[in-house]
C-alpha cells in the first residue's frame, strides 16, 4: 500500500533544497516534515475530479468544508464543534502569526517550550516579542514540563504557543498536565494557541484537544491542518478554532489584513475528501509508521549504536538523543551530512537544548529507510 515514489523533479522543499539545505544533493532526505507516501485515493480522486474543471478562480469555503471539520472533530476527538467557531486559514505558521500580532504587542512576553519546531520561536521575535522559554525536562529518556518555572513565566506572559503533540519529542500531553497548563493560564490572563497539527498520528496514548476543557474556552485559539495527517502540506489549506466571539473577530480582522480572504481550490477539496473518507486509510498509516518506528529502534538495538531513540508517542518524526556518541554538535552534523549522506533537522535548530540531538522523518517507504539505516551503520563503523 505504502512503496517507494521518486521524489527528485518534483520541486519539493524535501528533495529538491538538498544542496541549498546540506551543501550536498548525495544527502538521503529525512528532514522536513511531509511524507514519502502517496495521499489517500479520495484525495487524488478529488482533485483530479476538481481539476477537470478548467476554471481555478477565487474560491468560498463551502458548507462541506465546515461539515467536515465538524464531523472529524466528533468522530476523532469526541469534541462538538459550532461552524462558526471556525475561521478558514492558510496554514499554521501564517496563524500563528496572525495570533501574535492580534493579541499581543511589541515587547510583550509569550511562552514556548524548547526543543521546539523552530518557526513558533523565529514568529515571536520577528514580531519583537519577548521569548519566554520554558524549557522541557529531560530526564530518564523521556520530556516532561517544568511546573515551577512555567507558573513564574506565565506571571509575565501574555501568551502561550503550545504544541500539542509536541514538535520534535513526539509527548502526547495527558489529562494531568494539560490541566495544569490551564489553571496557571486562567489564573494569569495567558491565552493558550494550541497547534494541534499532529493530533492525527498519535500511537498509545489518546490525544485531547484543548478544546475539551471548558474551562480554557474563552482564552483559546486552536490551530490545525489535514496536511501533516494526509500528507498535502503543499495545497496551503488550514483552519482555527476560536470558540470567544471577540477573539475571533479579532483574529479574523488580522488575518484579513493580510489579504488571504478566498481558499486554495484543490487544498479545500483534500480537505473535504480526506476528513470525510480516509478514516480508514489514516488506521493503516499508523501501523505502517508505527512498524517504521520500531524497525529504527530494533535497527539501532541491534547493531549498539550510541543513539537513544526518545519514545515517539506521536507524529513521524523521531527525536534521536546522540550524546552517546562523544561528538560536538557541529561535528555530529557533519557526520550524518557526510559521513552517512543523511539529511535530517539538526536538532539545535529547535533550540539550545536541541544539542546532540537530531530530528529524523520516518514517513518514508520502508525500502528507503532500510538504506538509511545502513548508511549510519556503515559511517559509525569507519569513525570508531
Amino acid at each position: 500500500m505504502f512503496k517507494k515514489i521518486d521524489r527528485d523533479g518534483s520541486h519539493s522543499v524535501k528533495y529538491d533544497m538538498r544542496v541549498e539545505k546540506f551543501g550536498t544533493d548525495a544527502v538521503m532526505p529525512l528532514w522536513v516534515a511531509d511524507m514519502d507516501l502517496a495521499s489517500p485515493i479520495c484525495v487524488r480522486e478529488a482533485l483530479i475530479k476538481r481539476a477537470s474543471n478548467p476554471i481555478y478562480g477565487y474560491t468560498i469555503y463551502p458548507d462541506e468544508y465546515y461539515q467536515a471539520i465538524q464531523n472529524w472533530y466528533s468522530s476523532h476527538f469526541d469534541m462538538s464543534i459550532d461552524r462558526e467557531h471556525i475561521v478558514p486559514s492558510y496554514g499554521v505558521v501564517s496563524s500563528i502569526n496572525f495570533a501574535i500580532s492580534a493579541f499581543s504587542k511589541i515587547g510583550d512576553g509569550i511562552i514556548v517550550q524548547t526543543p521546539l519546531y523552530p518557526p513558533f520561536v523565529s514568529s515571536i521575535k520577528d514580531k519583537k516579542r519577548r521569548v519566554l522559554d520554558n524549557k522541557l525536562i529531560y530526564q530518564n529518556g523521556s520530556y516532561s514540563i517544568d511546573f515551577d518555572d512555567f507558573k513564574a513565566k506565565a506571571k509575565d506572559a501574555k501568551m502561550f504557543l503550545f504544541c500539542s503533540p509536541h514538535n520534535p519529542t513526539s509527548r502526547v500531553w495527558n489529562k494531568q498536565e494539560i490541566e495544569q497548563i490551564i489553571d496557571i493560564c486562567v489564573a494569569n490572563g495567558v491565552l493558550i494557541v494550541s497547534d494541534e497539527i499532529h493530533a492525527d498520528i498519535v500511537y498509545e496514548h489518546s490525544f485531547l484537544s484543548m478544546g475539551r476543557f471548558e474551562k480554557i474556552r474563552d482564552s483559546l485559539i486552536i490551530l490545525n491542518a489535514p496536511s501533516k495527517t494526509f500528507n498535502i502540506a503543499g495545497l496551503n489549506t488550514s483552519f482555527a478554532i476560536i470558540p470567544n466571539h471577540k477573539n475571533r473577530k479579532l483574529y479574523k480582522k488580522e488575518q484579513n489584513s493580510s489579504g488571504m480572504h478566498s481558499g486554495n481550490p484543490f487544498g479545500i477539496e483534500a480537505l473535504i475528501s480526506s476528513y470525510s473518507h480516509g478514516g480508514i486509510w489514516l488506521e493503516d498509516l499508523k501501523l505502517y509508521l508505527k512498524s517504521n518506528i520500531e524497525f529504527v529502534k530494533s535497527f539501532i538495538k541491534s547493531n549498539n549504536l550510541p543513539i537513544r531513540v526518545v519514545p515517539t508517542e506521536a507524529t513521524f518524526l523521531m527525536w534521536l538523543d546522540c550524546r552517546d556518541m562523544r561528538l560536538s554538535h557541529s561535528d555530529l552534523v557533519e557526520f550524518f551530512i557526510y559521513k552517512a549522506k543523511l539529511g535530517l533537522n539538526d536538532g539545535e535548530s529547535f533550540g539550545e537544548n536541541g544539542e546532540f540531538f537530531m530530528r529524523l522523518n520516518i514517513g518514508t517507504s520502508q525500502e528507503i529507510l532500510e538504506v538509511a539505516m545502513d548508511r549510519l551503520l556503515d559511517a559509525y563503523r569507519g569513525i570508531v
